[in-house]
């Protein structure tokens, strides 16, 4: 089974948007990230974040997740680990 597609939104002096993607590389997953600095970018984010301006903004499988401690709580929870395995 295939592993989740999973994408950030970042900016890269962010300590949240490095915190998420070192929480996403210790579980063993890749990720696509976007530059949210990119103002493009951003309205793409916007839109699909309902609106988020705040970073991280992660989608997994093209579920919005949320910010950095939203997943955190996912994580903390276990919830993450569900949705980060091959059968979702």
């Amino acid at each position: 089974m295939a592993s989740p597609t999973i994408e950030i939104y970042t900016w890269g002096w962010c300590p949240y948007c490095k915190a998420a993607k070192s929480l996403l590389e210790k579980k063993g997953q890749s990720y696509t990230e976007y530059d949210a600095t990119e103002h493009d970018t951003m309205v793409e984010m916007r839109k699909r974040a309902d609106g988020g301006t705040s970073v991280p903004q992660i989608f997994i499988d093209d579920q919005h997740i949320g910010g950095f401690d939203d997943m955190a709580a996912l994580n903390d929870s276990g919830e993450l680990d569900k949705l980060l395995s091959p059968a979702g």
